[in-house]
């Protein structure tokens, strides 16, 4: 047995030291503690996003919204389906190219931006760190993505 392959318990990297996992579970956490203030407007974190997107951008299409939040095409359309069944969105494939999916608001969808604008002072205070931390925690994980989007 070649000695050199094997790994001993010391050698072998720590959750407690890696960034990936606070990364993984500080976002875990966060998503769970929007389930409550979400569940009043009858949307899952991701619709929440995808209606937020619509919300500040207007119509788009599918592959347009998909870059913005990070999400595949297979991912979006059960649940672009999901928010077109409840009557926030539309979903249209132009006639010259049904290839794409362009995606609209609803009155009923641009309506629910009302309720919409109380969830971010209900997550107030979800993550327990100064107005600083915060702001200067956001920036640094939108240059961290910025910079991965480039590799």
């Amino acid at each position: 047995m070649d000695l050199s392959m094997t790994q001993t318990i010391s050698e072998c990297p720590r959750l407690d030291e890696q960034l990936c996992f606070p990364l993984y579970a500080c976002a875990k956490e966060v998503v769970r503690q929007y389930r409550k203030p979400l569940e009043e407007l009858n949307l899952t974190y991701t619709q929440y996003l995808v209606m937020m997107v619509l919300w500040e951008h207007g119509g788009m299409t599918e592959g347009e919204l998909g870059r913005k939040i990070y999400l595949e095409s297979g991912t979006l359309a059960p649940l672009l389906k999901r928010l077109d069944k409840a009557g926030y969105i539309n979903r249209v494939r132009p006639e010259d190219n049904e290839r794409k999916l362009f995606l609209t608001l609803t009155d009923k969808g641009e309506a629910l931006r009302e309720k919409a604008r109380e969830v971010p002072s209900a997550m107030q205070g979800c993550i327990p760190l100064s107005e600083d931390e915060l702001y200067q925690l956001r920036d640094l994980l939108n240059r961290a993505l910025a910079g991965m989007e480039t590799r």
